[in-house]
C-alpha cells in the first residue's frame, strides 16, 4: 500500500511540474530574461532555456551549467545576442564555430574567446571587421 502512496505522489508531481514548465515557457517566450526567476529545475530544462535564449540571448546567463555547455543552446543565444558568449562554457568559448558566430555579431565578444582563438588571425580579423575596437582583445602578438 505504501508503494501506491509513493506512486500517487509521483504522479501528482509530474502534472505540477508540467504546469510550471508551461507557465515558464509562456513567460520566457515574451521575455527571455524571465528565466532569472525560474527554479533550478526549469533553468536546467532544455525546452525552457531554448525558448528563453531565442527570445533574448542574454538569458543564457541564467541557464544551468549543463546547458551553457550545450552547443545548440549557446548558438541560439549567440544568434540573439553575440555577447551571450560570455556565459558559455569554457569548451564552447574555444569552439571555432561558436566563437566565429559570436564575433560576427559582436566583435567585442572576442574578449570571451579562449586564449587560443584570440591568437588566431582569422578570428581577430573577423572581430575587428565587425568592430575595430575589438583589436584590444587580440593576443599581444597580433596587436604588435
Amino acid at each position: 500500500m505504501s508503494g501506491d502512496v509513493a506512486g500517487d505522489g509521483g504522479l501528482q508531481e509530474l502534472p505540477k511540474f508540467s504546469q510550471e514548465k508551461q507557465q515558464m515557457l509562456e513567460r520566457v517566450r515574451e521575455k527571455g530574461l524571465a528565466l532569472e526567476g525560474a527554479s533550478d529545475k526549469l533553468r536546467a530544462d532544455r525546452d525552457v532555456v531554448l525558448a528563453a535564449v531565442r527570445q533574448d540571448g542574454r538569458a543564457l546567463a541564467y541557464a544551468s551549467d549543463e546547458l551553457k555547455a550545450d552547443k545548440e543552446v549557446v548558438l541560439a543565444a549567440i544568434r540573439g545576442d553575440g555577447r551571450a558568449l560570455e556565459h558559455a562554457s569554457n569548451n564552447l568559448r574555444a569552439d571555432k564555430e561558436v566563437v566565429l558566430e559570436a564575433v560576427r555579431r559582436s566583435g567585442h565578444t572576442l574578449e570571451y574567446a579562449s586564449d587560443n582563438l584570440r591568437t588566431d588571425k582569422r578570428f581577430v580579423l573577423e572581430a575587428v571587421r565587425q568592430n575595430g575596437t575589438a583589436l584590444e582583445y587580440a593576443s599581444d602578438n597580433l596587436r604588435a
